[in-house]
């Protein structure tokens, strides 16, 4: 595969697994989240690396996760507090956030790790990071790396899909059934912090965000059929990386802040169109009644 190729397929694969977590996001009403643990796995990350002194390997994923889980953990802990959700999830991002933020100002020193590659990523050197596998060859570190959390994604997904499909929906009916609706919702939150951090150092923040919650709330807009909007969000996510990509090209900009961009657009179109909650059918239904 040639270099372009690669980054459609990284950022492809960013758009899909983005995509498939974000609808139970939205489901849940719980896509500041995405914003909080995106920002929040920056902490982890530095914790990690101060500790290793590498920029690679597991441990950057594991301190990545911990940080989403202590994330989650705390936004939980603030609003059993009667403290407001929303709030609660700014005030412990902002503050991790920021913590990350002076880890790498005053400890990191010069290592390849600032605050504009956090927040917007290095998706153009990927290809140029690789790593030899059995069978398949040269691959990119981050495209493997986002392959094997799609695989992940993909089968907590399914194994657990009734469970997931109660506890956002009704998570009272969910417990009533017996379900363990505390240890689900931290199960997922490990899988957001899982997605988010294997995108987070191709495509930064920013896209992680627009990618967990932007497709999802466009997919939710065409269908009331979660099996469905599944497919549509990994779809629109798979669809706006690629877009994005060629209008970076087109303009000679950002490509992580072009594909962000796209997602935008593919949401304008979604909430013109879509058949049920789009604007033209608003405007489209109350004059077929006035006809008829």
């Amino acid at each position: 595969m040639d270099y372009t190729a690669w980054i459609l397929l990284t950022a492809a694969l960013v758009g899909l697994s983005c995509g498939l977590i974000g609808v139970f996001l939205i489901l849940r009403r719980m896509a500041m989240m995405a914003d909080a643990i995106s920002h929040t796995v920056l902490l982890g990350i530095v914790v990690a690396f101060l500790i290793t002194n590498q920029l690679s390997g597991p441990h950057m994923l594991v301190g990545a996760v911990i940080a989403g889980l202590v994330t989650a953990f705390l936004i939980q802990w603030l609003h059993s507090l009667d403290i407001e959700l929303h709030a609660s999830m700014g005030i412990v991002f902002t503050t991790l956030f920021a913590i990350g933020v002076i880890l790498i100002s005053t400890s990191v020193g010069n290592a390849h790790l600032d605050v504009k590659h956090a927040l917007m990523g290095e998706i153009t050197f990927i290809p140029f990071d690789t790593s030899d596998y059995p069978i398949v060859g040269e691959v990119p570190t981050a495209t493997a790396m986002l392959f094997i959390v799609l695989i992940i994604v993909l089968i907590f997904i399914i194994a657990f899909y009734k469970e997931w499909k109660l506890t956002s929906f009704d998570p009272a009916l969910a417990a009533s059934l017996g379900i363990p609706v505390l240890f689900m919702h931290y199960l997922f939150m490990g899988l957001v912090s899982i997605t988010t951090v294997a995108s987070f150092d191709a495509v930064g923040a920013i896209m992680v965000v627009a990618m967990l919650i932007t497709p999802a709330a466009a997919a939710y807009l065409w269908t009331d059929k979660l099996s469905i909007m599944l497919v549509l969000s990994g779809s629109f996510g798979v669809v706006s990386a690629i877009i994005g990509y060629y209008i970076a090209l087109w303009i000679d900009t950002s490509i992580s802040g072009s594909m962000a961009f796209a997602t935008g657009i593919v949401f304008v179109i979604s909430f013109i169109l879509s058949p049920k909650h789009g604007l033209v059918s608003k405007w489209v239904r109350p004059n077929e009644q006035l006809d008829g």
